[in-house]
């Protein structure tokens, strides 16, 4: 297959200047005031579809943010691919951390990243990843070898929890009907140490807020006599958690499925190192539920996290107040067997009924999702995993991920079909973070893998 390396490299500069041209884009989908943005980012997506040579184009309007939707049908009795990717990218914040602008992309090179890295947000999450299905699909265009039909399905709402998708997959599941979806949203090990993610977490996102007097009041004058919601929020949220670091709220664990030994060896088989985790996040020790390891705990243990807590007077100098209210947002991540809408209920039940008489409490929830397993018996796994040996020279090694992609279990129940994660980013990527980056080496190499992994599945399909 020299003809991918060496259309590569030819076009080397010209794949990582479009890149960073769709980078410069703020389509931050959390945030209204990026409407415009978001919109104009939709466009250049199909743009560049177009420019590779795919057909159908459709920006396809929902009740929020469009799906680009485009396919190369070259022959019905052949396979199709489906691709999901996401142009919507997380709020920059805190804007003062970065060490360039979130949106002026810059190449800088790192000890990780020695052929450099692409600094910006979304570049690895996910503009980075779904824009090497692009240049990989104009790369077998271009050299006439595309093997089998392929769709494109590209959202802007997955960092807002895909709220319309669901109803867009339910409606057009004749448009996206197919025999596998690839999906670039995940990562590897390291550079040396591929791998593919046979696993997501699920996810249930909530926000509280604790109102105690109905105004702000004099601390000093009312100091002792009435409830500040600020401690009243930080007693509840610590009482969500025991001494070993195990989830509180009754019930939690009810359908939480324990591994084997067996399985938990398989687990711990994945290269990595505890101190080069620690010395990466700069941190004296590591934290978590007991009786389980790091990769234990991110992979196949359900997790609490507050995401944001706020309240009460955070100005320059001092204010002596006792808030009126606390606020928090709240995350859950979940594993297979969990339900995100039972754990919803399991946390507003538990948390309305520690509060406090003396405070008034809301819980509402944002969005949620289920877990997700892909087995590695199937074609698709296959096709990926002999794909990632021909250009790592390394077979790939099977992973649970401590992430969510919602969408990823409706696709299985509406379309009946598995979902491949054939991501190429790092941990050290600071996604959702400021200083996000992605390697031009994973840029690069995900360029280089997808054309094999279509050869592969097209190839397999049609001998079973």
């Amino acid at each position: 297959m020299k003809y991918i390396k060496t259309y590569i490299q030819e076009n080397k500069n010209r794949f990582i200047d479009e890149l960073i041209d769709l980078l410069k884009i703020p389509s931050i989908s959390a945030d209204p005031k990026y409407k415009m943005d978001v919109l104009n980012c939709a466009d250049s997506v199909a743009s560049s579809l177009a420019s590779a040579g795919a057909e159908n184009i459709e920006i396809c309007k929902t009740k929020g943010y469009p799906i680009v939707y485009a396919d190369k049908i070259i022959d019905d009795t052949l396979p199709t691919v489906l691709v999901y990717g996401h142009y919507d990218v997380q709020p920059a914040d805190p804007l003062e951390l970065w060490d360039s602008g979130p949106f002026e992309p810059i190449i800088k090179k790192t000890k990780i990243h020695p052929e450099g890295a692409i600094f910006a947000r979304g570049a690895c999450d996910d503009k980075g990843q779904f824009f090497m299905h692009v240049k990989a699909f104009e790369l077998m265009m271009d050299n006439n070898t595309l093997p089998c039909n392929i769709k494109f399905m590209i959202e802007g709402e997955e960092e807002v929890g895909s709220e319309n998708l669901g109803e867009f997959v339910v409606a057009n599941k004749e448009k996206l009907k197919c025999d596998t979806i690839l999906i670039s949203d995940t990562g590897i090990i390291s550079n040396n140490t591929p791998s593919i993610t046979t696993g997501l977490k699920g996810l249930s996102y909530i926000e509280v807020e604790v109102t105690g007097p109905n105004r702000d009041l004099h601390s000093g004058l009312y100091g002792g006599a009435v409830a500040n919601p600020i401690n009243i929020l930080c007693e509840m949220i610590a009482s969500m958690k025991d001494e070993k670091n195990h989830i509180s709220i009754p019930g939690f664990y009810n359908n939480v499925i324990e591994l084997s030994s067996q399985e938990r060896e398989e687990i711990a088989r994945a290269p990595f190192s505890l101190n080069e985790y620690k010395e990466a996040l700069d941190l004296s020790d590591i934290h978590g539920e007991q009786g389980f390891t790091t990769m234990e705990r991110t992979g196949i243990r359900p997790t609490l996290d507050v995401n944001g807590i706020w309240g009460g007077y955070t100005g320059e100098g001092a204010k002596t107040v006792i808030p009126s209210k606390a606020f928090a947002k709240i995350s859950m991540r979940l594993v297979p067997n969990q339900s995100d809408e039972e754990i919803t209920n399991l946390f507003t039940k538990y948390f309305t009924n520690i509060a406090p008489k003396s405070v008034k409490v809301k819980v509402t929830p944002h969005h949620g999702g289920e877990p997700y397993v892909s087995p590695t018996d199937i074609i698709s796994y296959k096709a990926a995993s002999d794909a990632m040996l021909t250009t790592f020279g390394k077979t790939p090694v099977p992973v649970k991920a401590g992430g969510s992609i919602p969408i990823v279990a409706l696709f299985e129940q509406e379309l009946n079909v598995k979902s491949i994660l054939l991501g190429f980013g790092l941990d050290s990527d600071a996604i959702h973070s400021p200083n996000e980056h992605y390697g031009i080496f994973n840029y690069l190499k995900g360029i280089e893998t997808i054309p094999h992994f279509f050869l592969n599945f097209t190839k397999m399909f049609n001998s079973k």
